[in-house]
């Protein structure tokens, strides 16, 4: 079982279409949530006018192969998937800052007792003389999370 969080999937409109003559590129770009004309900058308002569309809080363009199937204005919702159909979902995972190896890399750590004091460290990190070097891959203290993740 994968951990998610439901996100709502509401109605999103085409606010602009891409093409490979004018662009370079197919794609198509979409709005989603609505927003008070006040709380964008004058750029974005000119945008949305020159569609006739109203104002969008968030915009994502997605690229495709051909783009001539979607109209500007036209409402993409989620009743395009059929119960059962299998779809990659991207977003940002969870930020989780400076994490240590046992929360980073499932460490099991030492012992806690007995006077030890190798707790939640990572223990030797690689040989002697030979390879006199770390080895690439190696489960090391950092950041972890707030990174593009597709399930």
């Amino acid at each position: 079982a994968i951990a998610v969080t439901v996100v709502e999937a509401g109605p999103c409109t085409v606010m602009q279409i891409r093409d490979n003559e004018k662009d370079g590129y197919s794609a198509i770009q979409l709005g989603y949530g609505a927003v008070k004309e006040k709380h964008l900058k004058k750029p974005q308002i000119g945008q949305f006018k020159k569609a006739n569309l109203e104002p969008k809080k968030y915009l994502k363009e997605f690229r495709m192969d051909d783009a001539s199937s979607y109209t500007v204005g036209q409402e993409l919702k989620a009743d395009i998937f059929q119960a059962g159909d299998f779809i990659d979902v991207s977003s940002l995972s969870k930020g989780r800052g400076f994490a240590g190896v046992m929360k980073r890399h499932n460490y099991d750590g030492g012992p806690m007792s007995h006077g030890s004091n190798f707790r939640r460290r990572a223990g030797s990190i690689g040989c002697n003389t030979y390879p006199a070097r770390v080895w690439k891959g190696k489960g090391m203290p950092g950041h972890m999370g707030n990174t593009l993740t597709t399930i």
